[in-house]
């Protein structure tokens, strides 16, 4: 009896701070399980690796024209061909998981923050200042993202930065949403009501409680939309409202690709294998972490 009553005690005298520190083998234990969690989450490490070492590892200059070696279909000399103005194509795909990369991270970097305290300001607060940030997201939620994303584009013009820019305006409201119901369950919560008599400002109830609790489901949200980024910025490179040529982008390497596709299909086929391959990573790293990251399963 006493020594049950001892572990107890010693069990309530560890820190939070031990008690989130344990929670990481359990994370990693709960993430190795998932076999298609660890395949996509090689992928993606295996791009990073060729994106960050494509100077070293591209055989030719990706932006190198040779009018005499246009179209050459893969072989040794040229592993993914080559394309209409001769470069090769193997090569460029190098440098876009680069520019691929740059757009996924810049739009996560931006749509998170802004999702986030959207989400748990209106989720917070309620009354007013809930129905007038709904309202805003409703209207983005509205349309299509990627016409939405095109809007944009065309209003601020072409190009890599206006692409990063009119993607994460159009991907940040899903985010302030998961945010908002994560908040409403949290501000009722018992120690939020402590921390409250205690003397707790708002603004450290959210910073200190409401936020961390909300950041395991912006984290797997977030991982989710990097599909849809992938996906998006890819079709704005398409359509010319993109990363401008000669830039070695997936999307622009398909749009240039496909007047040749019938005879030379090499051009347009292995960027659209690597957009594939790269959403789908990104997608199976959002499932593993989404149940990896569930208190339940801890």
């Amino acid at each position: 009896m006493l020594h049950s009553i001892a572990e107890k005690a010693d069990a309530a005298a560890v820190p939070p701070e031990t008690l989130q520190t344990s929670r990481l083998p359990s994370f990693w234990r709960i993430f190795r399980a998932d076999l298609s969690g660890m395949l996509g989450l090689g992928v993606v490490c295996l791009l990073i690796v060729l994106a960050l070492l494509a100077p070293l590892i591209a055989p030719y200059d990706p932006y190198l024209q040779s009018l005499t070696s246009t179209l050459l279909p893969p072989s040794a000399a040229h592993l993914a061909g080559t394309d209409e103005l001769g470069r090769d194509v193997f090569s460029r795909l190098l440098y876009g998981a680069r520019m691929t990369l740059l757009i996924v991270v810049s739009v996560s970097v931006l749509v998170a923050p802004i999702g986030l305290i959207i989400g748990v300001c209106a989720g917070y607060f309620g009354g007013w200042v809930d129905k007038v940030l709904m309202r805003i997201v409703d209207i983005f939620l509205a349309l299509p993202s990627l016409v939405l994303a095109l809007g944009f584009v065309a209003a601020l013009g072409a190009g890599t930065e206006n692409a990063v820019l009119a993607i994460a305006l159009t991907a940040w409201p899903p985010i302030a949403r998961l945010a908002r119901a994560e908040t409403l369950t949290i501000r009722n919560s018992d120690f939020i009501a402590a921390a409250r008599v205690y003397g707790a400002t708002s603004f450290r109830i959210i910073l200190a409680h409401v936020v961390p609790l909300c950041m395991p489901s912006i984290v797997v949200r977030v991982t989710l939309s990097m599909a849809a980024v992938i996906l998006t910025a890819a079709g704005l490179g398409f359509l010319g409202l993109g990363a401008q040529p000669p830039s070695a982008e997936w999307g622009t390497m398909i749009s240039t690709g496909r007047k040749v596709m019938i005879d030379h299909w090499w051009v347009a086929a292995f960027p659209g294998v690597a957009i594939l391959i790269t959403s789908l990573s990104f997608n199976l790293i959002g499932d593993a972490l989404r149940d990896a990251l569930d208190p339940r399963k801890g």
